[in-house]
């Protein structure tokens, strides 16, 4: 299990900004989103490895693949990857229903994933599940966000923050393709601050 180190807040809150299914499209709107952020959380479906590098550039990256990244870039990104961020155990995968055991078998707090592009926080007992919905072109009339987690004293908190977009936004984030992701802690899950060197 991958530890992860965060900085302080004066609450001593760890705010972990949560997104999935951008396809390559990383909105300013979801930028400014994840602005104040510790860590980033994408749950899969990326688009390529240029947007891993422009979230890292926000805070330090844990990224799962999705069932869309299939490109050689995607190669050492892991399925799923079990972390603890600020004592809090959490499970990422991209699509839930891949999981081989119940979610609440996992011996995790919580669950993110994507691949629905449904926005949804479901508390069951003992166990926060969490889909950011999809940051990247929109799929029929869902909205479009990204979520915000909250890990401190008090326990989890997750919020979906629906981004304002204009219709017609579609700006892909595009750059060199390249085979894995340089100089992460964990093979590919998580980036330094400022991006693979």
């Amino acid at each position: 299990m991958e530890r992860i180190v965060r900085r302080r807040r004066p609450s001593d809150q760890t705010v972990v900004g949560v997104i999935a299914d951008t396809h390559g499209l990383l909105r300013p709107e979801a930028v400014a989103a994840l602005a104040s952020v510790d860590l980033i959380v994408h749950a899969g479906d990326i688009g390529s490895a240029a947007l891993l590098d422009e979230l890292a550039r926000i805070a330090p990256v844990l990224a799962v693949r999705g069932n869309n990244d299939r490109d050689a870039w995607a190669a050492p990104l892991p399925e799923t990857v079990t972390a603890e961020i600020a004592g809090v155990r959490v499970h990422v995968v991209h699509d839930l229903k891949m999981l081989a055991v119940e979610p609440a078998g996992l011996g995790v707090d919580i669950v993110i994933s994507g691949h629905s592009h449904k926005p949804s926080v479901t508390r069951r007992p003992g166990l926060l599940l969490l889909n950011p919905g999809s940051a990247g072109p929109r799929r029929f009339s869902l909205p479009i966000a990204v979520a915000r987690l909250s890990l401190g004293p008090s326990g989890a908190r997750a919020e979906i923050v629906e981004l304002d977009v204009a219709a017609g936004s579609t700006r892909r984030q595009r750059g060199a393709r390249r085979a894995g992701l340089d100089a992460a802690k964990v093979r590919g899950a998580v980036s330094p601050r400022g991006g693979a060197r």
